[in-house]
């Protein structure tokens, strides 16, 4: 088959397509013909080597832990009924930037009817993070929210769900084409962050620090400036640190105004997780067209051209390789 491997930790040109053997399903596995395979930001850093995410990987490596397919052929111990089944999963893949994935049996989800393989793949992380993200910031319909990298796979999602319950919705993003895609998601409000004065038109339009809740993906400068236009007793919910900057809210002025931080990822992974039936709640969002993902696909062979636009913010929503 055909995969996209790794043999040095490093710059995305390091991602080499070449031909590899099949994988042969295991007991209790299945073979997976991939449609479509999700590339996370943190396999950027983890391709470049960075200790920062999950363990890093023997080498050689073929990433990809988001994929959705059609189940090709079965290990012992597992119903041939499976095959020619149009499934998804996120768990226990043996790499999906490849042609052919190994992945457990009980890991798998049926795609859902209307479902396309792209959005699938989509939402088996991106839709699981989302949806556990929100359960934590607990929105309602009398929020004013602010949503950093709003034209972000998650960000995008949040800003459909905030808008969806009734809650005024401020998106930032980075340039023009951006802010564009986080209006026509229907934000009240879609500001560029790239800017110096980003924060000045929030502030002419809501009042001088309206935000009741700010989800952020990105922290750093973005982060800190968020920071300034939240109100007394206002939630800073974090799920990620995209900008790779240090940042350390000054503690003073968060008990001076009430403002509680809460770091989603961390309450995510230090409590037991229901993490099949999120992902059965995400894929289930999605086919119903309550959270719709908005996918940005390049074919299997330019995976390294994938991940320098991923990491040089030029792609909007979620980033997939397809065969």
């Amino acid at each position: 088959m055909r995969a996209v491997v790794l043999h040095a930790f490093g710059p995305a040109g390091n991602l080499r397509y070449e031909t590899v053997p099949d994988p042969i399903p295991g007991a209790g596995q299945v073979r997976i013909a991939v449609k479509a395979a999700g590339v996370h930001l943190i396999e950027t850093a983890m391709r470049e080597g960075l200790p920062i995410g999950p363990p890093l990987p023997e080498l050689p490596a073929i990433f990809g832990g988001e994929v959705a397919g059609v189940v090709e052929s079965v290990g012992p111990g597992v119903d041939t009924a499976l095959v020619g089944v149009d499934v998804v999963t996120s768990r226990s893949v043996s790499g999906g930037y490849s042609e052919l994935a190994v992945a457990e049996a009980t890991a798998l989800h049926r795609i859902p009817a209307g479902l396309d393989y792209e959005s699938a793949a989509a939402m088996i992380v991106t839709g699981t993070t989302t949806i556990e993200v929100l359960d934590i910031a607990a929105l309602t319909a009398a929020d004013v929210v602010l949503v950093n990298s709003a034209a972000g796979g998650v960000g995008r999602l949040i800003v459909q769900y905030a808008r969806a319950i009734g809650a005024r919705v401020i998106g930032a993003a980075g340039g023009p084409a951006k802010v564009a895609a986080v209006e026509a998601l229907g934000a009240d409000l879609a500001v560029d962050y790239n800017q110096p004065d980003w924060t000045d038109p929030v502030r002419r339009a809501f009042g001088e620090h309206p935000v009741t809740v700010a989800l952020d993906g990105v922290m750093g400068e973005k982060g800190r400036a968020a920071l300034d236009l939240l109100g007394e007793g206002a939630r800073y919910v974090t799920y990620g640190n995209a900008s790779r900057e240090e940042f350390a809210p000054d503690s003073e002025k968060l008990r001076e105004h009430g403002i509680t931080v809460i770091d989603a990822l961390s309450i995510m992974l230090s409590k037991p997780r229901e993490v099949r039936g999120e992902e059965s709640r995400a894929l289930q969002a999605a086919a119903d067209a309550a959270m719709v993902p908005t996918v940005h696909t390049f074919p299997l062979a330019a995976a390294a051209q994938a991940h320098a636009a991923l990491e040089r913010r030029a792609t909007t929503g979620k980033v997939i390789l397809v065969p």
